[in-house]
């Protein structure tokens, strides 16, 4: 009798929650649900075809990735963001991305030239969409690929509880038209350092990303904060 082969399970197939719980972020970071808005489950269970229990589930979930703030006797409301939050996600990013990409420009092994440029040029084809949900994962991809080269999980799996607030900043400064240097441009320069193997160069890349996006995004959050204060 012969061995049975199974083939390996690579992806779990996404279940309803994960799926539900894409769709709300994915509706809180492109801005469908303002900041302070109330989430509301009736509306939100018959919008999406599921039980309040997914809906709470969910809810409980994007609290934890900072997407949603629970008001005590009001319920559940999309968070703000305002300048000192982000400020404290560039700083985070700008030392975990920086040590990421230098490390990686040494341990890419055969064949991480030709997936990282393939994932470029995925955020490249989605950067002209009207909606940013594929252009975020496809960003979200490039920078997985550079983290898991080189070695760094622990900082990915940080990275990632804070990527729907990421996200929420990205979708900020793509909308921007007055940057100095483009996202792309900044992302290309990151690439290229990372496979001529220039390990100085590759953080100095990230950090003129991530002071380009900070800078963009301080103008814009201190607009709302003063809007807000004013209102």
């Amino acid at each position: 009798m012969t061995e049975t082969q199974l083939q390996k399970i690579t992806k779990a197939p996404q279940t309803l929650r994960d799926i539900v719980q894409d769709r709300m972020r994915e509706a809180i970071i492109a801005g469908h649900f303002a900041p302070g808005e109330r989430l509301v489950e009736r509306p939100l269970c018959d919008q999406l075809g599921v039980s309040r229990t997914v809906v709470r589930e969910t809810i409980r979930y994007l609290e934890a990735e900072g997407l949603v703030e629970i008001v005590p006797n009001h319920g559940p409301i999309v968070a703000t963001l305002n300048w000192e939050q982000a400020k404290q996600i560039y700083d985070v990013r700008l030392l975990l991305e920086g040590s990421a990409a230098s490390a990686c420009t040494l341990a890419q092994g055969k064949g991480f030239g030709r997936k990282l440029t393939s994932a470029l040029r995925a955020v490249e084809a989605t950067m002209d969409d009207t909606e940013w949900a594929q252009l975020l994962h496809a960003t979200t991809r490039f920078y997985e690929l550079i983290f898991l080269e080189a070695g760094h999980t622990v900082a990915w799996e940080i990275v990632q509880r804070l990527n729907g607030r990421i996200s929420r900043l990205r979708a900020l400064t793509i909308a921007a038209r007055d940057r100095e240097t483009s996202g792309m441009s900044h992302m290309r320069s990151i690439h290229d350092a990372i496979l001529s193997r220039d390990a100085a160069a590759a953080r100095a890349a990230v950090e003129e990303h991530i002071t380009d996006a900070a800078k963009t995004a301080q103008g814009f959050l201190k607009n709302v904060d003063t809007e807000r204060d004013n209102g």
